[in-house]
């Protein structure tokens, strides 16, 4: 239920923010505006102000069917309009006005994205501290120097370091550095009166196509630095078979001493010889004394291959820190991601558009709704931030240049604004189902990704 309330909320702000911009921009120019409507299909609710801007009569409505919305305008293209409100009409605006009323949906969307987070700047949010687990084994990051236990400071490109203040936000360069082929250099803090030094994770070697797990095997940091403790025990698991319980600090797997949970989950993957289960001894820290349990997992099949799985949480909590920003910094830092979030997207569909990077970075309502409900499960803020990614992925995909869409309409008044000629009624058309064709090869794309990841 919350995952349906959470995903619906969301598809309802978002839209409704979304025409909202397109309304209000029309209004100002002076376009009259008949209906408003987040939704398609049969009324649910209708409601007509009495008290509106002077000329309009606008009919707000909310429909059945939540993915979508419209803003209905007078328009002499789509009906007869009286002569004396034929200066009311969208089609006899000036290309400025036009434009600019067309524009205006997408960038309410990004201005939303801003406001969320500089409110989660600025309420703050819990998140894991930088200090990074033991890199998996052979990855960049071990071969770059990293051993587990470090605590980045900094991190940037080209020399160009910036305070890192949390795993997430470590997380995120280390995302944006892999799927732009750029080098990360950290910071890492000095221990015992040593001074701070510097390393670079050469992210440009490993030449990422998906934002997914695997990007992040590769790569080698997979997660904060977690005491090596034994969580929930699954019933009737290889964890529960072994003897093992919830609270057992792990100290060593066989002869490697474990000195962290992602360490731990490394070992339990890697405990298989082909197809068949390879028993271990650990060593456990339970009450203060030291026991010896032999653990022999379960094989199970990953995209990856055969992988070791006990059938218990690994790993105790991380450490965490408290991100706040000031009022100022709070609304720049918001910005900023906006920008960020913007730029790497626009790469990403240049990169699938080119074949560089794979179709599966594509999500549809499925995904959206799976992640919507666990945001929110998680909290305000996690919710606020997964609303601020989806507004900047409306808004950036409302301006791609495809005629069913916002930024083909842009286009059609960049070509009316170049020649002095507006598109002729019959390559109108043509864009149109052009448009339309490849919206449906993306969107069965985007819904096939979703039945795959949640299903397959």
């Amino acid at each position: 239920m919350l995952t349906v309330v959470a995903f619906i909320v969301a598809l309802g702000l978002l839209i409704a923010v979304h025409e909202y911009g397109h309304y209000r921009v029309a209004v100002a120019c002076g376009v009259k505006v008949l209906r408003f409507s987040v939704g398609f299909g049969k009324t649910l609710y209708r409601w007509q102000p009495k008290r509106q801007h002077p000329g309009q009569n606008t009919e707000f409505v909310i429909g059945a069917f939540p993915l979508g919305g419209y803003v209905k305008m007078l328009d002499e293209r789509e009906g007869p309009v009286p002569a004396e409100e034929r200066h009311r009409a969208f089609n006899t605006q000036p290309l400025r006005s036009r434009a600019a009323i067309v524009a205006a949906g997408p960038i309410a969307n990004l201005l939303l994205a801003v406001v969320l987070y500089t409110l989660v700047n600025w309420i703050g949010v819990q998140e894991p501290a930088a200090t990074l687990a033991r890199p998996v084994a052979a990855s960049l990051a071990e071969r770059a120097g990293l051993q587990g236990g470090e605590h980045v400071t900094r991190a940037g490109f080209e020399g160009q370091l910036e305070a890192v203040q949390s795993f997430e936000d470590l997380r995120w360069r280390m995302t944006r550095g892999a799927l732009d082929g750029r080098d990360l250099t950290l910071e890492i803090a000095g221990e015992r009166g040593r001074p701070a030094r510097e390393l670079v994770l050469p992210l440009s070697r490993i030449e990422a196509k998906d934002a997914d797990a695997q990007m992040f095997r590769k790569i080698g940091v997979i997660s904060p630095m977690t005491r090596p403790e034994i969580g929930e025990v699954m019933p009737a698991s290889a964890a529960e078979r072994a003897g093992l319980r919830s609270g057992d600090l792990v100290r060593a797997v066989g002869a490697t001493a474990i000195v962290d949970g992602q360490q731990l989950r490394e070992q339990i993957r890697a405990s298989i010889d082909g197809s068949q289960p390879r028993t271990q001894a650990w060593q456990v820290e339970r009450g203060g004394q030291s026991i010896q349990i032999e653990v022999t997992p379960e094989v199970r099949d990953e995209p990856t291959g055969k992988v070791g799985r006990i059938g218990a949480f690994v790993g105790a909590p991380p450490e965490m820190v408290l991100v706040r920003q000031g009022v100022v910094d709070g609304v720049w830092r918001g910005v900023v991601r906006t920008w960020e979030v913007s730029a790497l997207t626009v790469r990403m569909m240049g990169k699938m558009l080119i074949g560089e990077a794979s179709l599966k970075n594509l999500s549809g309502p499925l995904t959206i709704a799976d992640y919507a409900g666990k945001s929110a499960s998680l909290g305000l803020t996690q919710y606020m931030v997964f609303l601020a990614l989806i507004s900047v992925s409306l808004g950036v995909l409302n301006l791609m240049p495809l005629p069913v869409l916002d930024g083909g309409h842009l286009m059609y008044y960049l070509w009316e604004g170049l020649t002095g000629k507006s598109v002729s009624d019959a390559w109108m058309e043509r864009f149109q189902r052009g448009g339309v064709a490849l919206l449906l090869v993306m969107m069965s794309i985007a819904l096939f990704n979703d039945v795959t990841r949640l299903f397959g």
